[in-house]
């Protein structure tokens, strides 16, 4: 065995090690729980709402979370199931079981609903349902990166957020495309396009839970165009058929998934993206956009100008980590497709109109995958827990009349770090992110050379 190949073997964790990353996860995960739990019951009214004062306990104690909130209001309640039935109306609001999310989101808040007939079984029930993501993306992270997973395993962010959203299962898709296309499956080796095709379907597969790791099929698709690690076949530049293939295979999967509730009912369905187009930019929507033109220009304006802005922006953030990606790959013999899709990542969060809570859980396997000094994650940690815990407490002062200017307490000030020390952090990292190597060992390179 070539000495490099050995070292890389060694990286890897034991059965022992993987189970005791898993069990560790499972713990971080009760807390997280236990966290947001605190704010159901003791009692609850007749729409089995939390009681007593719900409103104010969920941001004076900071155990708020959408899953429980979004008990009432959406129909979730009614078990009813989402979109077929479903619009939004003149004022904005959804109507008849859509809910602002995309689809297999939506099928897991219903499921999650099935048997719940207070916001505290809904919590309970989503939970149950979402953990197995949350351990089973430990797995793949201490498979890939060893002891590194400790990040995303024991990390303040899963405590805070992990029953927040709905998020673990589209963080789940967006690492085990990863481990599928530098692990593969089985015994067998298999080809570049034939892993990078079934990554591309869990890429979609994300799309139809929150739609971010839809941008990653992009950077994939240049891996393949260019061979990825074990190049490409003796006089072949480009593999301008595989790409295809691994962009079909994610455009495919988001249609089939979508198709069905878009027949059973299309205004159901669509109501869901309309919602996210009209929503507004807001003192709930913590973005650099609020805090950065809110206070120069009235609201009306200033919606009209993130309307342009903020999409025009991503998308030349995602041109921009695509190009430099490319550069690397004209140095270096590979494209770096893990480094873009962290690049591009950045992007989004800073520059979209909405940047709740919750996203942070997007962004922590890249800490995980790609080698950045620790540092840069116990920072993007510190900025984020002040914006965790600041905005609830803020609410709380400014919805119960407590004082709650910049100069009366800690909650305001809290809120300012967070956003900017987040922006700050993210501009940095798409840089970092472009110029890091991944933590894990690519056996690709040492299987023997598989052709399609």
């Amino acid at each position: 065995m070539p000495d490099r190949a050995r070292g890389e073997r060694s990286h890897r964790l034991g059965r022992a090690a993987l189970a005791a990353l898993v069990l560790l996860c499972g713990v971080t995960l009760l807390l997280g729980f236990a966290n947001k739990d605190r704010c159901t019951g003791p009692e609850f009214d007749q729409w089995g709402r939390s009681a007593p004062d719900y409103e104010e306990r969920n941001k004076a104690e900071v155990c708020y979370s959408d899953i429980q909130h979004l008990w009432i209001g959406r129909d979730v309640d009614r078990h009813v199931f989402p979109y077929v039935h479903g619009s939004i109306n003149s004022k904005g609001v959804l109507i008849g079981g859509t809910v602002e999310y995309p689809v297999l989101t939506g099928l897991l808040i219903w499921a999650g609903a099935i048997f719940a007939h207070t916001d505290a079984a809904f919590l309970l029930f989503s939970a149950l349902l979402m953990a197995p993501f949350g351990l089973a993306t430990a797995w793949l992270l201490g498979k890939l990166s060893g002891w590194r997973a400790l990040l995303w395993a024991i990390g303040p962010p899963m405590v805070l957020y992990a029953f927040h959203n709905w998020d673990l299962p589209v963080v789940f898709c967006a690492v085990a495309a990863v481990y599928v296309v530098h692990r593969g499956w089985g015994r067998t080796p298999k080809p570049l396009v034939d892993r990078a095709v079934v990554a591309s379907v869990l890429l979609g597969l994300g799309f139809a839970f929150k739609i971010y790791p839809a941008a990653f099929v992009l950077p994939l698709c240049l891996y393949v165009l260019t061979g990825g690690r074990e190049g490409l076949k003796e006089g072949e530049r480009y593999d301008f058929a595989g790409a295809v293939k691994v962009a079909f295979a994610s455009i495919v999967t988001v249609v089939l998934v979508n198709l069905p509730f878009a027949i059973a009912g299309f205004e159901g369905w669509q109501a869901s993206f309309t919602f996210q187009q009209l929503r507004r930019v807001d003192i709930t929507t913590n973005s650099i956009w609020f805090w950065s033109m809110r206070p120069f220009m009235p609201d009306e304006s200033m919606q009209g100008i993130v309307s342009v802005l903020s999409p025009v922006g991503i998308l030349a953030s995602f041109a921009l980590a695509c190009w430099l990606g490319w550069r690397r790959f004209q140095r270096e013999g590979a494209y770096p497709w893990v480094p873009v899709s962290a690049a591009m990542l950045c992007g989004f969060l800073l520059l979209h109109k909405v940047h709740s809570p919750q996203y942070t859980l997007w962004l922590v396997p890249m800490f995980v995958l790609l080698r950045v000094p620790l540092g840069w994650a116990f920072a993007y940690f510190a900025a984020d827990i002040a914006m965790g815990i600041g905005i609830f407490r803020w609410y709380y002062a400014i919805e119960f009349a407590q004082p709650s200017g910049i100069y009366d307490g800690f909650s305001a000030q809290a809120v300012v770090i967070g956003v900017w020390g987040r922006a700050a952090l993210l501009a940095a990292l798409f840089f970092v992110f472009l110029k890091a190597r991944v933590t894990f060992p690519d056996h690709t390179r040492f299987l023997p050379k598989v052709t399609a």
